[in-house]
């Protein structure tokens, strides 16, 4: 289940990235605003995830500025939807995320790739 959730977790980050393109892609006037935030917005989003955020990162940060990278990432999606008049996938992206962050908070996952052979076949942890 571990495992499952830290799955859950990548496709959450991914769809971030979606959303984000879609976002910039309808934001702004004239053809050239679309192409530069519909492909900047997500660009610079990943850049930043994979500096500070992802589990194999290339800069360690402290718990709460990796904390508040993610709310500002996933934050930045959820608002990019909603000005996109997406509402109802900003809804069931909001209840997905919640349900993945208050299950990597109880079982104590960072999405460390450490976590994810703690749950492998051998485990016996009940989960």
């Amino acid at each position: 289940m571990k495992a499952a959730n830290l799955a859950l977790r990548f496709l959450l980050e991914v769809s971030a990235l979606v959303a984000l393109g879609y976002w910039g892609f309808h934001a702004g006037d004239g053809d050239a605003t679309h192409w530069i935030l519909g492909i900047g917005a997500p660009l610079v989003a990943a850049v930043v995830w994979g500096l500070f955020v992802a589990p194999r990162r290339r800069f360690d940060v402290p718990n709460a500025v990796w904390i508040l990278l993610q709310v500002l990432f996933f934050g930045a999606a959820v608002v990019g939807l909603m000005m996109s008049d997406q509402v109802w996938v900003a809804v069931v992206f909001v209840v997905l995320l919640i349900m993945n962050v208050s299950l990597m908070i109880v079982w104590q996952q960072r999405g460390e790739p450490a976590d994810l052979a703690t749950d492998g076949p051998g485990s016996h942890d009940g989960a």
